[in-house]
């Protein structure tokens, strides 16, 4: 089951530079990364899923590119935001 309207809102408004804002490089990480903790619990249960293994992997390197655009532009963001969603370094 994907993420409900209601949900990704609340990923929205903590994750904003300001009121609207969609398309912060913050909030595209936040929401890839809500999107890839549910995947992973989906795995949990079906290990032999490797069709949805494929769009896993393409969403890891799509915020893994949003975060290394990050890092080089606003590297105290960066900091911030990897502390807040506890991914690696």
């Amino acid at each position: 089951m994907s993420i409900t309207k209601e949900h990704k809102k609340d990923v929205i408004a903590k994750h904003a530079r300001n009121k609207g804002d969609t398309g912060s490089p913050e909030v595209q990480i936040a929401l890839l990364t809500d999107r890839i903790n549910h995947l992973m619990d989906h795995f949990d249960k079906h290990k032999k899923d490797h069709h949805s293994r494929r769009g896993l992997l393409r969403l890891v390197s799509n915020r893994r590119g949003l975060l290394d655009y990050l890092k080089n532009t606003k590297p105290s963001v960066y900091e911030g935001l990897i502390a807040t969603l506890g991914l690696r370094k």
